[in-house]
């Protein structure tokens, strides 16, 4: 029986050795047979453990667009473990948003936007669901309607008035100026004052809100390893980059809970409606309950922040982008400074009722938006379910990137793709609101960005009186087409170096 017993020890381990091959090797093949029957989309070449990581370069939007020339507009990459669908056609985008819009409506989860966004408690990043339709709402109908950003007209008029008196300073001395850093502080002086109630600069600390709020931005573009390969997200604990993500968060926490605490202290809630400010408003709504859920001060404190990181950077990137293609093309830019002399005429200002009529200057904009989207990959969605697209099986929890920049230079939607034409727009009903697929440089659906009002109206009106006040000329380069274009990196692209030229008042 002993005997017995040791042949049966011996051979117990072999046993169970084999099993154990056998049903990896079952596995194996069940696996390989239901891979046989998905119809995939294409995918380049990848590596064991990166995936096709190694092909996104410095500038993802023109990389993988290079990437979709060849392998087409629906495509499949593995960034790491993740599965990542890029889609980059106007018809493919429709599906996405359109179609299947409720199939693509939520948005994948990061470390860093986890901790810089209130464990994704802003509107931008939550994830699908009743908090995210209830936190848009509020969005939508108390700070970014139509009457709402009518109602701060008087704040975008007196930003951009003192912004033209910066202007006149550097005219006597034909000293070039920095026009980016022109912008960004308009736009951020109107956002400080219509979303916090005042404007704010320095901060504690003693630098500015604008250069908190740029290096946060980097943060939330950038790259994390751990969110493709998550054994390796210790590397991120040893380069310092998690410990920079917390500070930031920290300090933005700081000071949003400040400006709360200032605002419940100043009695904002006895505020008339016009007089209110975004956060006296949503202090309102959570006192009154009118949310339909509790909003808690973390709730507020996401929502504002969403609206002055997007309110600020993407708005002031359409108007750079915007006098840098005039620069560029300065026949161009001379007939859109006809336009709005012609109608302004003696107006030593123009003001947003004149806008409707400048039609020229409306098509620059969307030129400037299908050219340079400020956030070309728009933001990620993920799929919430099993779905056939366009013939492709794609699983559920599958990211999916829009390339608004490689649909806005598609050839084949649009004549000199590659080339600022502006006049393509005057006898086009094509428009950037999200129905018109070829030009979607803020997404469209569920999750279109509400604000597009919001920035519209701070970008034409400073863009109009910058043209109308001044006639501008390159310094530093001889010839428009020489002017530098390189791209910043992160996730709204702006330009990599400020932007200079000098201006001359045009009424003198």
């Amino acid at each position: 029986m002993s005997s017995y017993h040791g042949t049966f020890s011996l051979l117990l381990p072999l046993f169970l050795t084999i099993s154990a091959l056998s049903f990896i090797i079952i596995l194996l093949k069940k696996l390989s047979q239901l891979n046989k029957s998905l119809s995939v989309p294409p995918s380049p070449p990848k590596f064991p453990i990166v995936g096709n990581l190694h092909q996104i370069g410095l500038h993802p939007h023109r990389s993988l667009r290079s990437l979709a020339q060849t392998h087409g507009p629906i495509m499949l990459l593995h960034l790491g473990s993740v599965p990542v669908l890029v889609i980059s056609s106007a018809n493919m985008a429709r599906e996405i948003m359109k179609t299947h819009d409720l199939v693509f409506a939520d948005r994948p989860s990061t470390r860093i936007s986890r901790m810089l966004l209130y464990d994704n408690k802003d509107v931008a990043a939550a994830p699908y669901g009743e908090y995210w339709r209830q936190t848009k709402s509020v969005c939508v109908l108390h700070l970014l309607s139509n009457r709402r950003v009518q109602s701060y007209t008087k704040i975008r008029e007196e930003e951009t008035a003192l912004m033209i008196e910066t202007v006149k300073s550097y005219c006597s001395s034909s000293t070039p100026l920095n026009i980016s850093d022109l912008i960004i502080r308009v736009t951020n002086h109107v956002v400080s004052r219509i979303a916090l109630g005042r404007k704010y600069s320095p901060i504690e600390g003693g630098r500015t809100f604008k250069e908190l709020l740029g290096e946060f931005l980097s943060l939330l573009g950038g790259f994390d390893v751990g969110d493709y390969i998550p054994w390796l997200e210790w590397v991120n604990r040893v380069n310092g980059l998690y410990g920079k993500v917390e500070k930031v968060a920290k300090e933005l926490d700081n000071f949003l809970e400040k400006v709360v605490e200032e605002h419940i202290a100043s009695g904002s809630l006895d505020k008339d409606n016009n007089s209110r400010d975004f956060v006296d408003v949503l202090l309102w709504i959570q006192k009154e309950n009118l949310a339909g859920f509790p909003i808690d001060r973390t709730c507020i404190k996401a929502i504002i922040l969403d609206v002055f990181a997007a309110g600020t950077d993407t708005t002031y990137t359409v108007v750079e982008w915007a006098l840098t293609e005039l620069l560029r093309h300065p026949e161009i830019m001379k007939r859109v400074q006809n336009e709005l002399r012609e109608i302004a005429r003696d107006k030593s200002f123009i003001t947003e009722n004149d806008l409707s009529k400048m039609q020229y200057l409306k098509a620059v904009i969307k030129e400037t938006l299908r050219l340079h989207p400020p956030i070309p990959l728009l933001v990620p969605r993920i799929s919430m379910q099993d779905v056939k697209l366009k013939g492709y099986d794609i699983p559920a929890r599958t990211q999916v990137i829009v390339n608004a920049f490689a649909i806005g230079r598609d050839p084949e939607l649009w004549e000199r793709a590659e080339e600022f034409w502006p006049d393509r727009f005057l006898n086009s009903s094509i428009d950037f609101k999200g129905q018109d697929f070829e030009l979607i440089p803020f997404g469209s659906g569920r999750r279109i960005c509400p604000g597009v009002q919001f920035a519209m109206s701070t970008d034409e009106l400073a863009l109009a009186n910058l043209l109308y006040k001044f006639d501008w000329a390159l310094h530093g380069v001889a010839k428009g087409e020489n002017l530098d274009t390189a791209e910043c990196t992160g996730l709204t692209i702006h330009r990599k170096f400020p932007l200079f030229a000098v201006a001359t008042p045009y009424d003198c």
